[in-house]
């Protein structure tokens, strides 16, 4: 059972995540550390997109549902997978990286605008 609270807890985190990099950057205009740590989190999302890597929580989260129940394990992208399941849509790798480049470039441009 502790497996299957820590998959939850990871994946709860894994959303958190995603958000603070969509939504980060309003907060980062305010707040030096939230900005370095939020242009830190896009710069690590780009990079895992451009050479098709996954998320480190991914591989986690894989792995603690693995040891909880190993037939509701799933592979692949953690991004696909739930956007797959929530909206029943079929994301590719490619849009996902196209979202992440759209994101890194709307960031830029908002923290490059900010007013001092």
């Amino acid at each position: 059972m502790l497996y299957k609270y820590l998959a939850d807890l990871t994946v709860l985190t894994h959303f958190l995540w995603i958000l603070f990099l969509i939504f980060g950057g309003i907060w980062g205009t305010k707040y030096k550390w939230v900005r370095i740590t939020h242009i830190g989190g896009l710069a690590f999302a780009f990079i895992i997109n451009v050479f098709g890597f996954y998320c480190p929580l991914t591989d986690i989260e894989i792995w603690l549902a693995k040891k909880y129940a190993p037939g509701t394990a799933y592979s692949g992208s953690f991004i696909s997978h739930y956007l797959d399941r929530i909206i029943y849509l079929n994301v590719s790798d490619w849009a996902i990286a196209a979202m992440t480049v759209a994101l890194c470039g709307f960031n830029a441009w908002l923290y490059l605008h900010k007013k001092h």
